[in-house]
């Protein structure tokens, strides 16, 4: 049976799109406490169900599919600008489809507004009534009001008309920096992406014994199954470790791991690979909130899946990409490999000198890149000391040398050392996992 704040997102989903909620009414329909529907709209508002608006309230917004993830709702937009809707507050939950800058005669905009797609202007009715018409929202910069009968055209066909104080440029930007960071929100892959679902896993139950485990693992050649009880909550893991040698009677309750490691599907999946190669772990059961088992994910799905995310174009850089693709990889005579990189603005901080952050990732990355050289597999940090010794100014160039001191199977050790010309400006010494292929 759901829980209380299953139901209440069930309900969340069932609505009509652009309905309106709120936390008393919620609580209302489903005889539930305020506090437990307060909890459930901000999970929905998480999950991209709903947007709540200030002077609005929530509402039920269309949930964007990943590969439409860059676009923005209307409701979105407002809370972007801090703005005010004027009008046309039944179509806020539409995803708009491009915006433009009306700093043109009108007759010049029919040419460009089109259907759901987002008119930013001044204090021009002819044009804001012109792309309403063209069926675009308008977003007046400035802190303009506007005329009734432009209220009222956007209450008819339910298009959103938006105020806010800030000026053009800055709405520009606002809007394309928005856009930019759902880029980047697009190429994070998480474990609702790959894993094995429900339908397709093999459990046992607590109330089975270690000869259940022989069997399946005779008919599937599995060795790693969840265990679950009546309400098919995780309880515990069943591994070969834990079975072999045991009476065949003896209940599982008594040989599983219990309290797993769990993820959700909203988890990072980078951090579910790191988390078992740290671990040692082969498999790792998907719940919800309440424990129920959702699915599964193995290791070997986990980095087969981030081996393919490090093959696609960048979309939106990070700080790590910019980073990454300023470093140049250099092969001396001896055969021996160095990086070198200048210290852009966007690496130093507000000092105008290389930031801490900047400087961990500068070693990483050249740490990856030996060790890529070296036919050695990927790999995560498990300690990394650093020495900050002097100051590195923006415009340096820097020279990155790694050395290998110690390498075994599943390990290694690097010593690295960052120089400005001559001058030794920086130290580490990096203790990494090395990730199988």
């Amino acid at each position: 049976m759901a829980t209380k704040h299953e139901q209440i997102l069930q309900y969340i989903n069932g609505l009509e799109i652009g309905h309106k909620i709120s936390v008393r009414q919620i609580a209302k329909v489903l005889n539930v406490s305020e506090g437990t529907a307060y909890r459930a709209i901000k999970e929905a508002e998480n999950q991209g169900l709903v947007s709540t608006i200030e002077r609005v309230g929530t509402i039920r917004i269309e949930r964007k599919k990943k590969e439409n993830f860059e676009r923005l709702t209307f409701a979105e937009v407002v809370n972007i600008v801090d703005g005010q809707v004027l009008g046309g507050k039944a179509g806020l939950h539409k995803t708009l489809s491009k915006f433009l800058i009306g700093a043109m005669q009108v007759s010049a905009i029919a040419k460009y507004t089109e259907q759901d797609s987002l008119l930013i202007v001044g204090n021009r009715i002819k044009a804001q009534e012109l792309a309403l018409n063209d069926g675009a929202a308008v977003l007046i910069t400035g802190g303009f009001d506007t005329d009734d009968y432009i209220k009222q055209i956007a209450d008819e066909k339910q298009l959103p008309i938006i105020s806010t104080s800030y000026d053009t440029f800055t709405v520009a930007t606002m809007l394309n920096r928005a856009i930019y960071d759902q880029l980047i929100k697009k190429e994070i892959v998480f474990v609702g992406d790959i894993f094995t679902p429900f339908s397709q896993c093999l459990y046992l139950e607590k109330n089975d014994t270690a000869g259940r485990w022989f069997e399946f693992n005779e008919t599937y050649s599995h060795s790693r199954f969840p265990v679950l009880d009546n309400k098919k909550r995780v309880v515990g893991m069943v591994t070969s470790r834990d079975v072999i040698g045991k009476d065949i009677h003896m209940p599982i309750e008594k040989v599983m791991t219990k309290h797993p490691l769990v993820v959700q599907t909203k988890t990072s999946l980078a951090y579910v690979a790191h988390m078992m190669v740290w671990e040692g772990i082969e498999v790792v059961p998907v719940v919800d909130q309440s424990n129920e088992l959702k699915g599964i994910v193995s290791r070997q799905d986990a980095l087969k899946a981030l081996q393919q995310m490090q093959r696609q174009p960048q979309i939106g850089e990070t700080i790590d990409d910019i980073v990454s693709r300023n470093i140049e990889v250099v092969e001396e005579e001896n055969e021996e490999m160095f990086c070198q990189t200048k210290v852009i603005p966007q690496m130093t901080n507000q000092l105008g000198t290389l930031s801490n952050g900047v400087f961990t990732t500068l070693i990483t990355e050249t740490v990856r890149r030996l060790l890529l050289q070296m036919k050695k597999s990927e790999f995560v940090v498990e300690n990394l000391t650093i020495f900050f010794i002097k100051p590195v100014p923006i415009d340096t160039d820097l020279k990155i040398r790694p050395h290998l001191l110690d390498a075994g199977r599943l390990y290694a050790k690097i010593d690295v050392e960052l120089y400005s010309g001559d001058r030794v400006v920086g130290k580490a010494l990096m203790m990494a996992q090395l990730i199988d292929k």
